[in-house]
This record gives structure tokens, sequence and C-alpha cells, in this order.
């Protein structure tokens, strides 16, 4: 702003009743008319502000400044800034932010474990590990021929247990295999009898997808919103009678990296279509691993490597969108010859998250009955597992869930890491549900 013109005693003097009675008015009013047309009229902020996305962080506001001075010196008064700019407001917080700050502690945790609820009906333990764990998703177990009907009756009561939020609408993802052959746990009227994966690798790409885009359909209409499906491991042609948990089971789309990508993709893609979830597994493969993990402790892969040509079609499923990759409780002893994939910051941190780049939710193979995860505490599964970079623990052990979510409460109040390891896990599956629509903000 200008500073007023001085005069000297003598001319005050001369001039103190007209300066009274209006030139230093009229001269005040050039004065301020002058700083008013000082004000940035570009609209535009300070080139070193940076601006935070809402989903980063709720708490950061960011500000705006809307006034823009005339562009001709108006013989009028121009009020101060504080009037004419608009009010400082924080940016709308995006509908994850906004979730995740009104959930508790509690809630939030519960976002990171899948429990097992019976295809055929609800029972009162299963009930219960949902509501006292605030668990937010479920995952449909044992083979049922009831059909779909019946099915959705299971997942409509399942869905009323869903932990409320104040301010938005939160459900739980409901899953279930469904992958074809011996894997396919929804049978009956209102589901296609699905081939297994060694058949649905000799059909084409388009032919595969569109048949899958069928079979998430009917899982959708049946009150299912996820499929932990496709099977993205590769077993070597002279491996097939012996891999215990791919190759024995026909759950192979074919016998090199190629055709098990460009299959695996379109089976996601099927799914994607008919708006159910997919999931990518069992990273980074089980398709030479020496048994099932199921059934078997220290299964072990002695080949797979951060740069083995294996890894092709779950960078296929990445590059496709997937929003989900499982991780295989076995031990790769040329990634870390310490930890089984599911505790091992080597294979989610630096392999599937930094060098494939994958940015959505990592969930567990089951550690819950698991032999391969037997050697730890199912609190200690659950920490260990967050820790290592995963996102949603699956236990088919209802009782899991009570003391696997006290232990990862626990660790929250002793260590920040973790705490922000929990608040990353939580983002990407409240994330993973907004894109699904299972979370919406009014």
């Amino acid at each position: 702003m200008r500073k007023h013109q001085q005069h000297s005693p003598a001319e005050r003097a001369s001039y103190a009743a007209r300066v009274r009675q209006g030139a230093l008015a009229a001269g005040l009013l050039v004065a301020v008319a002058a700083c008013g047309n000082g004000h940035n009229s570009s609209g535009t902020t300070p080139s070193g502000t940076t601006s935070t996305s809402a989903s980063e962080s709720s708490s950061a506001p960011t500000t705006s400044s809307s006034t823009s001075a005339s562009a001709s010196h108006s013989a009028t008064v121009v009020p101060p800034a504080s009037t004419t700019s608009k009010a400082t407001t924080a940016a709308p917080a995006s509908c994850v932010d906004r979730a995740y700050n009104a959930m508790t502690n509690a809630q939030r945790v519960g976002q990171l474990f899948m429990t097992s609820v019976t295809s055929t009906g609800l029972t009162t333990s299963e009930s219960q590990a949902i509501t006292t764990g605030k668990t937010g998703s479920v995952f449909l177990q044992g083979h049922t021929t009831e059909g779909a009907t019946a099915v959705k009756a299971v997942t409509a009561k399942v869905r009323t247990l869903a932990s409320p939020v104040r301010g938005v609408s939160l459900g739980m993802f409901v899953s279930t295999d469904q992958e074809g052959g011996q894997v396919q746990v929804l049978n009956g009227p209102g589901f296609s009898t699905i081939p297994s994966a060694v058949t649905q690798g000799t059909w084409s790409t388009s032919t595969l997808q569109s048949n899958a885009a069928t079979w998430g359909r009917q899982l959708a209409a049946a009150g299912v919103d996820m499929n932990l499906a496709p099977v993205a491991d590769t077993v070597p042609p002279n491996q097939v009678t012996v891999n215990a948990p791919i190759g024995k089971l026909d759950r192979e789309y074919g016998t090199n990296p190629s055709t098990v990508a460009s299959h695996s993709t379109a089976f996601l893609r099927g799914m994607l279509q008919a708006k159910v979830v997919p999931t990518i597994k069992h990273f980074p493969g089980l398709g030479r691993a020496s048994g099932n993990t199921d059934f078997t402790a220290g299964v072990t892969d002695s080949v797979t490597t951060t740069t083995d040509p294996y890894l092709q079609p779950f960078r296929a499923g990445i590059q496709a969108g997937t929003p989900f990759v499982m991780v295989s409780s076995a031990i790769y002893t040329r990634i870390d010859p310490h930890n089984q994939a599911a505790f091992s910051p080597a294979v989610i941190r630096t392999l599937l998250r930094g060098k494939l780049g994958f940015k959505g939710a990592v969930i567990s193979d089951d550690l819950g009955n698991a032999v391969a995860v037997a050697d730890r505490t199912p609190g200690q599964r659950a920490v260990d597992f967050v820790a290592a970079g995963g996102d949603v623990v699956l236990t088919v052990k209802p009782s899991d869930i009570s003391p696997m979510t006290s232990a990862v409460l626990s660790r929250m109040t002793a260590s920040s890491s973790f705490r922000a390891d929990v608040a990353d896990s939580v983002h990407r599956v409240l994330t993973a549900k907004h894109n699904a629509g299972v979370l919406t903000c009014s």
C-alpha cells in the first residue's frame, strides 16, 4: 500500500479545516482503492504451494483465494479483503477418508480380517466372530448344491451383521472359491458347472472372458461380490502329476507362463465385467512348490526368483487391474529363505508392491488351519502378516478372530510404525470396497 503524502506544519495549519472536512477522506479513498488493486487477480495459488489429496490425509486442508480486484480504478471504496474473499475451508474428505475417520480402532482392525461362514447356513459361532470382531469380510466355505436362492438367503443374513459406521454405508465383502473343476464351492440351480482351469485353458481368451462374466453374474445374483480366483500359478509340464496344490487338482490354465497369463487375465476380466472382485493367487506361485501348504509344514520353492518368468501371470493380472492378490504360505528360498511368503516383507513389499508395482490389497491364504503356518500363534500370524505389508487376514477358523484382532490392537499401542501399517492397510481395503460399491457416501 502507498504511504499518504506528508505536508509541512504551515500547510497543515492553512488547510486544516478542509482536510478534516473532506480532502483527507478523498485521499484515503484513493489510497484504499490502490491497495485493492494490489490483490492477485489471476485466481491461482502461489507457485510454491503443494496440495495433498484427500485420500492421503483427511486432516490436510487446502485453501482457495478467489478475490480479484477491479480492472479499473473506481471512485468507490473497496471493502477490506477479508469481506471479499471466500472463507478458507478444508477440502472435502474422500469417501474412504470419511469412513476411516468415523471408525473406531476396533472397526478399522476388523476391516483387515476375513472369517469363514458355512455356505449352507450361518452358525452362532460364525455370527459372533463377525459381530465381536467387527469383521470386514467373510468367506463362504463348504461345498453346497442347494443353489443360488439358498446361498442368497445366507449372504443376506451375513450382510446384516456389518458393523455400522456413522455417516457412510460400509458393507462386507462376501467371497468364495469359484474357480471351477474340483474347486467350486457353490453349485446347484443358478450356478453353472464350471470346468477345471485345465479345460478353460484350451478355450480362446474371448470365450473364457465371456463365460467368466456369466459365472460372475451368477455369484452376484447370489449375493457374492468377491471371488478368490483365478489361479495364476504355472506348473511345469514335468511336475503336473506331482504338484500337490495345483497340478494334481487341475487348477492350472497351462504349463507355461504365457498361457497362464492370458487365460487367468481373461477370467479376471470376466469377473470384473460382472462387477465381482477377483483375486489372483497364490503369489509368487505354487506351481513349483514341494507340497500343499494346507496340509504340509515347511513347503518350499527353491526355484522362483524376483526376476522369474513364472511371475508373468501375476504381472499381467496386476496390469489388468486386479483389486486383490493372494500371497502364498510357502517359503521361497531364493527370495526370503527365513519366512513364509505371507510373513515376508521381501515378497510383499519389495517384490509385489515394489518391483511389480501392485497398489491394491494383499490377502493371505488361510492362516487358520493351514499347517504351513502352525509355527506361529494365531495372534503372531496376524501381526506378522500386516507388518510384512499384508492387508486382509483370511482364516477359516472363526475362533481365531478374537486372538488375532486383539494381537493387532495390542501391537498398535506399542508401535507407531505398526499403527501406520494398519492405517495403510485399512485405506487399501476401504478403497477396494469403495471401488466395488461396498462403501458409499451420501
